[in-house]
């Protein structure tokens, strides 16, 4: 084997193994995801922005890479780690292998890695901040870079992965074009239009805004920084807050503004970062979890219905349960493998959230019925609306 990449950590270890992708030295915080497949929706999704991901699956790129599969423009972790990197690339849909894709968008890669040895370092002595080089630099380089990288905490990822403006997406049959690329998602929406949503892009995935078009919403996307007086101008039926990457208490705009639409009555929908940004914005707050949540096997449990679900989950941060009950909230799901809080709504609002993504993308399809939910929700809404309204 040859040795030309290393992977270190803050604690002094260090991994050597094989290159593959691009030729450059990074640093993040290693972190592991137990997905068996959906690799490229992984490396994809802007809640990695910062990250080292290191998959534990032992042999990964077996299917290649497609263009339709991404979650945004191209990569958004940092890099990836992995046991065995397939040499085959065999998939009818697959346009180039993961090492040529990873080579294409400048991101580095590991193989050849013990990825149990660092996953179990990891669970035991949580997530660390690393270095990963294919340029050939020393091991004390390495864990040099690694200790000297500002870590997750306190730090606002959110404005290196939002869209730069306002978009409708697909709305009318639009193609909807993702922030930075020319690439165009129109998959055809099912059903009719029944309400229109303001959608805060935090760091959102694609299939996220197509569940919710297929949902019978019509999406218009607005910036991580958007004011809630912006949003209120639009006059949305509801407003929907999408995952994202970093140190939810870092964002304190995105916490005023969401504060200044619960005030003002919106219905609210967030997921992942979103629930996050919902429990800063009530007056709770969140912690930093040892080694997060990161895979498609995650089950909840619905505390108000008893119902068990299969869910894609990928966090690093938590929301503190007794803060929530002390300022208005009812938790509503745990994280059955560490009783964290996996969901929450608003006693007196029409406000709800959930740690997890219901999308999948990789992943279950046991929570997509939340769309269906929040669909619901502004359908009686109007209804109610409608009643008052009607010649007594």
């Amino acid at each position: 084997m040859i040795s030309n990449a290393v992977l270190a950590l803050e604690d002094g270890s260090v991994f050597h193994g094989r290159a593959f992708g691009a030729t450059v030295t990074v640093t993040g915080e290693a972190v592991f995801n137990t997905s068996m497949t959906g690799y490229q929706e992984i490396l994809t999704d802007p809640s990695y922005f910062g990250q080292i991901v290191t998959f534990t699956f032992p042999e990964i790129g077996n299917y290649g890479v497609n263009e339709t599969d991404i979650e945004s423009s191209g990569p958004k972790c940092a890099g990836m780690v992995v046991h065995r990197l397939s040499p085959v690339a065999s998939n009818w849909r697959a346009t180039l292998s993961l090492g040529d894709w990873l080579k294409k968008h400048n991101l580095p890669g590991i193989e050849d890695v013990d990825t149990r040895a660092l996953t179990k370092k990891l669970r035991v002595h949580g997530a660390m901040k690393a270095c990963l080089s294919t340029e050939n630099i020393s091991a004390e380089e390495a864990v040099r870079r690694a200790r000297e990288w500002g870590g997750l905490v306190g730090r606002d990822f959110v404005k290196e992965v939002t869209c730069s403006q306002p978009a409708a997406y697909s709305a009318e049959g639009t193609p909807f074009t993702v922030p930075g690329t020319s690439l165009a998602q129109n998959r055809p929406r099912t059903g009719r239009v029944a309400h229109r949503i303001a959608a805060y892009d935090f760091g959102a995935k694609t299939s996220i805004f197509n569940h919710l078009r297929h949902a019978g919403f019509d999406v218009r996307v607005f910036p991580a920084t958007t004011p809630a007086s912006e949003i209120k101008k639009y006059a949305p039926d509801g407003v929907f807050l999408s995952n994202g990457p970093g140190d939810p208490a870092a964002l304190t705009y995105a916490h005023e503004a969401a504060r200044e639409l619960i005030e003002a009555g919106f219905p609210v929908f967030g997921i992942c970062l979103g629930h996050q940004i919902i429990t800063h914005a009530i007056g709770a707050s969140t912690y930093k979890l040892k080694f997060g949540h990161r895979g498609g096997n995650q089950p909840v449990k619905n505390l108000e219905t008893g119902i068990v679900a299969i869910t894609a989950q990928n966090h690093g941060f938590a929301a503190k349960a007794e803060d929530l009950e002390a300022h208005g909230a009812i938790v509503t799901e745990i994280n059955l493998n560490d009783n964290t809080v996996s969901g929450l709504r608003l006693k007196d609002r029409d406000v709800f959230s959930v740690q997890y993504h219901p999308e999948a993308g990789p992943g279950p399809n046991d929570a997509t019925a939340l769309f269906e939910k929040f669909r619901q929700m502004l359908d009686a809404r109007r209804e109610k609306a409608n009643q008052a309204n009607r010649p007594q």
